[in-house]
C-alpha cells in the first residue's frame, strides 16, 4: 500500500496555483527526503499530507494517504506525526511551564496545555514513560520548556507525537536552531525512529539527509522537478535546476554535503 498517493493534485492561493499538477508515491518503509529552496512549494505540500488545505477539484485527481482519500483530521493525525518549526515555536510561547512529561502527555489531545476536563489514564501515564525512555529523554520529564534547549524541546515534541504509534512521521527542517553537536545528536534519533516508522523529511539542508534515505524527491517552483534513488538525483546536475545554483555535491560515510562551485 502507498503511504501518500497523489495525481494530478494541484493547489491554489487566490485563484493562482502554488502546486501544479502533482504526481507523487510514498511507500509504506520508503525514507523519503522532499527537497527544494524556500518558496518552491515544500510547505503547502506538508500541508496536503496533513489535510490542513486541500486541492483543486480535477475529475482526474487522486488523493490518498494510506489507501484513503477523505479522512478525519484528527484521525489522520494519529497516523501521521508531524513536526514543524511552527510547532515548536507555540509550545515555547504558549506554555513555557510546561514540563517534559506533560510536552508529551499533551499529545493525546493534540493540546498545548493540560487541562482539568482532560481524562488521562495508567495507560496513558505508562506510554509517556515508555517513549522517553525510547528517545533517551528521561531525565527531561520535569524540566520546563522554558529551561529547556531548542533541541530537548524538539525532542520532547517528537515523543508527543509518538504516544499515537503513528505510522509515519514527517520532520519539517528538524534541525533549524541546532548547533553542531545538536544537529548530529538529533540525526542519530530520527534514524532510531526510522527502524520502527517510515519518515518524511521537508527540508532544503543536504546535510539532514541521513543513511536510511532511499528516495529523494526535488521540488522546483511548485512542480515535482524529479522523483527516484537517492542516489541518481543528488547530483551537481539536478541540485544546479532545483536551487537555481551551480553546487558540487558530495558524500562522506553516507552522509552528503553540498559546496557552490568555486570553495
Amino acid at each position: 500500500m502507498k503511504m501518500i498517493d497523489f495525481e494530478h493534485v494541484s493547489v491554489a492561493y487566490d485563484g493562482e496555483n502554488v502546486l501544479h499538477d502533482i504526481a507523487l508515491g510514498i511507500e509504506k518503509g520508503q525514507h523519503t527526503a522532499i527537497l527544494g529552496a524556500n518558496g518552491s512549494g515544500k510547505s503547502t505540500l506538508l500541508k496536503l499530507f496533513s489535510n490542513d488545505i486541500y486541492p483543486r477539484f480535477n475529475p482526474k485527481m487522486r488523493k490518498e494517504i494510506f489507501g484513503k482519500s477523505i479522512w478525519d483530521i484528527w484521525e489522520l493525525k494519529k497516523h501521521l506525526g508531524i513536526i514543524t518549526n511552527d510547532l515548536h515555536y507555540q509550545f515555547s510561547e504558549r506554555a513555557p511551564d510546561l514540563n517534559g512529561f506533560e510536552v508529551t502527555l499533551s499529545g493525546f489531545y493534540s493540546s498545548f496545555h493540560i487541562y482539568e476536563h482532560q481524562e488521562f489514564s495508567p495507560l496513558h501515564v505508562q506510554k509517556v514513560k515508555e517513549v522517553l525512555e525510547f528517545l533517551e529523554i528521561a531525565h527531561l520529564r520535569d524540566k520546563r520548556i522554558s529551561q529547556m534547549s531548542t533541541g530537548e524541546l524538539r525532542k520532547c515534541i517528537i515523543a508527543r507525537a509518538l504516544v499515537h504509534e503513528p505510522q509515519a512521521m514527517i520532520l519539517d527542517e528538524p534541525t533549524v536552531g541546532l548547533d553542531i553537536k545538536a544537529q548530529i545528536n538529533f540525526i542519530q534519533l530520527v534514524r532510531k525512529i526510522a527502524r520502527e516508522r517510515t519518515i518524511i523529511l521537508v527540508t532544503h539542508h543536504l546535510e539532514e539527509v541521513f543513511e536510511e534515505i532511499a528516495q529523494v524527491v526535488l521540488i522546483r517552483q511548485g512542480r515535482i522537478y524529479a522523483q527516484g534513488d537517492k542516489t541518481e538525483l543528488l547530483t551537481d546536475a539536478h541540485l544546479k535546476n532545483v536551487f537555481d545554483l551551480p553546487l558540487h555535491v558530495g558524500c562522506e560515510n553516507g552522509r552528503y554535503f553540498v559546496q557552490s562551485v568555486g570553495d
